[in-house]
């Protein structure tokens, strides 16, 4: 981020402390969509996706107070939205309302070039090899890989040991390098690893 837009960020925030709606809209704007991204990655699903999203802001309204505006915006909510989506997942709920296999949402294949064609079918396959993740597996995973934040601040995030956060990260790696191996040319094995 430019210095200019963590300035105006700080200022968007302290004002939004103050009650202003607008400087509030402004930040909901700039990461609603990170937000959702993060969001979906765990839950899979759009309207559960969008819900934690909503959620994830009214909790950071609520708690603009406590935080420190020396720090950026972006890592925060998103860690609120991963453990909001993460609960979900976990909720009697989502076991309940879990879509039929073969019924995941994806995007569809517009006509197009070749290229495009096959850059959709890798897309699908690797999301639903994320899907077949446990939640805690791809919510880790996720947060990694999608979000870039450090084993610590996954571990803070989640409210687990940084331990735990690596065993969950190399099992997943694993499930999804064995889940696309048929797809890809070689995959190299680690050492240690079964065939």
């Amino acid at each position: 981020m430019a210095p200019d837009e963590a300035e105006s960020e700080s200022g968007l925030l302290d004002q939004a402390r103050g009650g202003s709606v607008l400087a509030f809209e402004e930040i909901v704007r700039r990461y609603q969509r990170r937000v959702y991204a993060t969001a979906y990655r765990i839950v899979r699903r759009h309207q559960v996706a969008d819900d934690v999203a909503q959620e994830a802001f009214i909790r950071a309204h609520r708690s603009l107070d406590r935080f420190d505006t020396r720090r950026p915006f972006g890592p925060w909510i998103c860690r609120i939205a991963a453990n909001l989506a993460v609960n979900h997942v976990r909720s009697p709920q989502a076991r309940e309302d879990a879509l039929p296999d073969g019924h995941a949402e994806t995007p569809s294949a517009a006509p197009g070039a070749l290229q495009r064609v096959l850059d959709t079918e890798a897309q699908a396959m690797l999301d639903r090899a994320l899907g077949d993740l446990p939640a805690e597996q791809r919510a880790v995973f996720c947060l990694r890989v999608f979000e870039e934040l450090s084993y610590r601040e996954i571990a803070d995030a989640l409210g687990i040991e940084m331990g735990t956060v690596m065993s969950r990260l190399s099992r997943a790696r694993e499930k999804l390098r064995e889940a696309l191996s048929p797809y890809l040319a070689t995959v190299p094995r680690r050492a240690g690893s079964q065939p």
